[in-house]
């Protein structure tokens, strides 16, 4: 197919484009394969360069041969285009909602994109699963890397290489995998260094209404604890839909299969449900009544903030378990693929200072969701603006996302980077030119060639004059746990987020530098002053003690 097939028309002049907040701009409308383009030759004047891939839904309007398109984007924003004349309109629209749905993942921008920097770190290569079982080999030997899943047959949403107990092979893999949901066998998610305890994640056990068992699944499962210790299961869903899954098939751990665990049902909704509460969020956020009851109203109605409240109360279950009971933990919803990885990653943010690094983060979100199976091409296909009832798409990644940001907020000093960061991983997981987010698990992406075809979103972010804007002015390395707290004063809207398209942020951006030249500020000056005490020791050191007058 000919992106110019589906483009009626490439060009339109007089295009008046409306944006909140900034100044109304007449220009040329131009239509590529993959962006919308408003040029103009007004000085000083910004030009709009749009990807199709981020249009959520469009709305057109027409007043006499003046015709209008609502722009919706995957992240949040809401522009107007202003068409001189009706078919002009009509043929714009149509060519966005054609190259806004293009179904080929080989089509999309990332294939086609041209680095125009050097690409000095590759991305690609930068967190691969033995270079993360290097640092675990540091600490024991109680694991092994397991080439079972080296063809991506045995589960094909794990990457080729899984971190096992050393002393369970690969048979015994192979059968614990026929007995989990989607080939989801138990695997190490996060090892904590001060007690040795781990976190696994897993997808539902398949023990239907007859109550089968696995012995190699039990087996697998109790060899991650130590000799008198217990462990926890964690099952994302409440006890009713537990009980459901077993008339499907699924279904949960027996405790007379699995004395030496105890489960625990935490409810985290699942992924059509989230995706109703952000149409509902947004819808709030968008409503310009001056009606605060109103907004507020509509604001607890949408239920997100709920669900912030129970992700994270999950996560810090799984960290107190694992932290201050010194227990072992097993993670799992129907899938494990969605609310699991929200619960294992927050746990380690909570547990692991590394994780609150930059680079430690990204990890994170490499290790606990591309490469854990995430479906990111399927729950990232829309966002607020999407017609109809969801079908697969959820903004799951988001909420882990504000889920960090809340923790953030709450330890400004705990994280090297900042919410720039966090936001910047949710427009690229919804649109981007790198193909990091691309397809659903490892074994697509291997298929799509992405490492040879694509550039990784982590090249460009760590570059250095990147990096910069990513970095926390107010950061201290802190070593320790930190405990968020989820009581409901504690928990805010991610205004950078939901609200930053609904109201200027000048003030904010302003406070922002102020505090960064005041921190730089301070820094000269302790300089100065180590400097003064440095040529003072060195005095006393040649001359003796200075004596009071």
């Amino acid at each position: 197919m000919e992106f110019a097939e589906l483009i009626k028309t490439p060009r339109v002049d007089g295009v008046v484009l409306h944006r909140p907040f900034l100044p109304t701009v007449e220009g040329t409308l131009c239509l590529t394969g993959h962006h919308l383009i408003l040029s103009s030759r007004q000085d000083n004047t910004e030009e709009l360069w749009l990807l199709h891939a981020n249009i959520d839904a469009i709305e057109k309007r027409f007043v006499g041969s003046l015709g209008s398109i609502i722009v919706k984007c995957k992240d949040l924003r809401i522009i107007q285009l202003d068409i001189p004349g009706m078919e002009e309109c009509l043929n714009i629209a149509s060519s966005i909602e054609a190259l806004s749905t293009l179904d080929s993942v080989s089509l999309m921008y990332p294939f086609f994109y041209r680095p125009m920097f050097e690409v000095i770190d590759d991305g690609w290569h930068l967190f691969s699963p033995d270079e993360a079982f290097r640092d675990l080999e540091s600490m024991t030997d109680e694991w092994r890397l397991s080439e079972v899943n080296k063809t991506f047959i045995v589960c094909p949403s794990y990457p080729s290489l899984v971190a096992v107990p050393r002393e369970i092979d690969d048979d015994t893999l192979c059968k614990a995998a026929a007995f989990r949901h989607g080939g989801r066998f138990p695997v190490l998610s996060y090892y904590h260094k001060k007690n040795g305890m781990v976190m696994m994640r897993a997808g539902q056990p398949l023990t239907g209404t007859n109550g089968r068992r696995c012995k190699e699944d039990e087996k697998l499962i109790n060899a991650t604890l130590r000799a008198g210790k217990r462990g926890y299961i964690i099952d994302t869903r409440t006890v009713a839909v537990a009980q459901q899954a077993k008339a499907r098939g699924g279904g949960f751990e027996q405790e007379v299969n699995y004395p030496q665990w105890r489960r625990i049902n935490k409810a985290i909704e699942r992924s059509n449900i989230l995706q109703e509460s952000l149409i509902k969020l947004v819808e709030a956020c968008n409503d310009h009544s001056n009606s605060m009851d109103r907004w507020l109203s509509k604001l607890e109605a949408s239920n997100w903030q709920s669900h912030v409240k129970e992700i994270l109360t999950t996560a810090c279950l799984a960290a107190q378990c694992i932290d201050r009971e010194g227990a072992s933990v097993l993670v799992h919803g129907t899938e494990g693929t969605d609310s699991t990885l929200q619960v294992t990653s927050l746990a380690q943010i909570i547990l692991d200072p590394g994780c609150r690094t930059v680079r430690g983060f990204q990890a994170l979100v490499e290790r606990e969701w591309l490469q854990a199976g995430h479906p990111f091409q399927q729950r990232c296909a829309q966002s607020a603006y999407s017609n109809g009832k969801p079908r697969s798409e959820a903004p799951v990644f988001l909420l882990f996302l504000d889920c960090v940001w809340q923790i953030l907020r709450q330890f400004p000093c705990s994280f090297q980077f900042n919410e720039h960061f966090l936001v910047t991983l949710f427009e690229h997981a919804y649109a981007s030119q790198f193909g990091t987010f691309l397809g659903n698990s490892a074994a697509e992406r291997v298929t799509l060639e992405l490492c040879q075809k694509t550039v990784s979103l982590w090249s460009w972010m760590n570059r250095p004059q990147e990096l910069e804007r990513f970095l926390n002015p107010l950061y201290e390395a802190n070593s320790l746990v930190i405990w968020p707290s989820v009581a409901p004063q504690s928990l805010l809207l991610w205004e950078g987020v939901f609200l930053r398209f609904n109201r200027s942020t000048k003030c904010l951006d302003e406070a922002y530098e102020e505090m960064v030249h005041i921190i730089e500020y301070n820094k000269e000056l302790q300089n100065k002053v180590n400097s003064l005490r440095r040529q003072l020791a060195q005095l006393e050191t040649e001359d003796g003690p200075l004596q009071s007058p």
